[in-house]
């Protein structure tokens, strides 16, 4: 009889904390900090987290519920939990990057957000089942991006996610990961060092046969080759930024094209938020890109009971931004948002274990949740309320219509 290694590590993680540390054990110091990321200060991204610690929860003693739902329709989607997966490019932590992610997402009920900065194709994300959520930056031409919606289309998306909310800032205080434009042969000699301290990340993608691909083969034009990530990037800063009447027109291509929801992310302000009511979108994700854009943002989950008491009755509410346990999932559905997107902490589970990993942080957020509802003595996420919350004066952060400048 065999017996186990007393000593081995438990592919199993109890919390999101546990997976970063494990992501941080096991990746090449660059591409863990290309997961950290943030920009300049880091502000916006310690406000992320922090925020959430401000609220407290307000349990009862007596008179739990047996049984606790936390299932719902989000954009035309069931799901089986608030929590869907928010997209990211280059998911080049794990030889099967975005489609272990996707197969993640449909075995545990949810919806897949796929980058067309993504390392895997959307055909690819499509075939594993999950209903998925196609990403678009405003990049290159109109007829070009029409071209992508319908390629998006073709593969089976079942929405498009449209992220406008970028500001290109440059430099972090903690300095910026060193990630190539390529990965060839003068790349491995340089890296190598770095790399190989790192064998089990090594060993993942020498069994694959395979090396970390980081070309971005949504963006690829009929006949042409995938661009780097960082073509792609220099596509994305070249292109004049949009108008509403831009966003307008990419809702209602999108629509007229698939039928399906069109979803502005990287909402922040009411009025901007009245704004993508009046263009058309189906829904918006309250947003700061997870601190990766303009440093000084307050955290999402502070603007997300203003916009929801301006729009919620109109189109859906997602947050986005420093979600880390169930709990913080219970927060933002009591002040107004239908369900939240997830970034970094699906990413630090497929850095950790795989399509495991991102499944094992799915259930510690549903276990959150559910532990979250049987505290306050609730049977569904639908009963959440601001008022199941201690909530100090001033966290909410409102910017007026009045104050709009254009």
């Amino acid at each position: 009889m065999k017996l186990a290694n007393p000593w081995k590590q438990n592919p199993w993680f109890e919390s999101v904390a546990v997976a970063q540390e494990r992501a941080r054990k096991r990746l090449p110091a660059p591409v863990y900090g290309a997961l950290i990321a943030g920009s300049e200060r880091g502000q916006t991204v310690e406000d992320n987290q922090r925020a959430f610690t401000e609220l407290g929860l307000a349990p009862h003693v007596a008179g739990h519920r047996p049984e606790r739902s936390m299932g719902r329709t989000v954009l035309g989607q069931e799901v089986t939990l608030p929590v869907l997966i928010s997209p990211t490019g280059v998911q080049a932590v794990h030889p099967e990057g975005e489609v272990a992610v996707a197969k993640a997402a449909a075995s545990r009920g949810t919806v897949m957000g796929l980058s067309n900065f993504a390392s895997k194709s959307v055909e690819e994300v499509t075939a594993t089942g999950a209903p998925t959520f196609f990403q678009m930056y405003w990049t290159g031409q109109r007829d070009v991006m029409i071209q992508r919606m319908q390629r998006a289309h073709a593969a089976g998306a079942q929405g498009l996610i449209a992220t406008l909310d970028w500001s290109f800032s440059m430099g972090r205080d903690w300095g910026s990961p060193e990630i190539p434009e390529k990965v060839d042969l003068k790349t491995i000699v340089r890296f190598a060092p770095k790399v190989a301290t790192k064998p089990h990340w090594l060993w993942e993608f020498g069994r694959t046969g395979t090396i970390p691909d980081l070309t971005t083969p949504n963006l690829q034009a009929p006949g042409g080759e995938a661009p780097t990530f960082f073509g792609a990037y220099y596509e994305w800063m070249t292109t004049p930024p949009p108008t509403w009447e831009d966003v307008a027109w990419m809702a209602a291509q999108w629509k007229q094209l698939s039928g399906k929801p069109f979803i502005l992310k990287g909402v922040y302000r009411v009025d901007d938020a009245r704004r993508a009511v009046d263009a058309g979108v189906d829904g918006i994700s309250v947003s700061n890109h997870g601190g990766n854009n303009l440093d000084g943002t307050p955290a999402t989950i502070r603007a997300v009971r203003p916009v929801s008491d301006a729009v919620g009755g109109q189109i859906t509410v997602l947050l986005d931004g420093g979600i880390r346990r169930g709990s913080d999932v219970v927060k933002a559905l009591a002040l107004g948002a239908d369900a939240v997107l997830i970034g970094r902490a699906y990413l630090w589970g497929l850095a950790a274990n795989g399509q495991a990993g991102v499944e094992n942080v799915l259930d510690v957020l549903r276990s959150g949740i559910d532990s979250a509802l049987l505290g306050l003595g609730l049977a569904s996420i639908d009963e959440l309320r601001p008022e199941h919350l201690l909530i100090p004066d001033g966290f909410d952060r409102a910017v007026a219509a009045s104050l709009a400048s254009v």
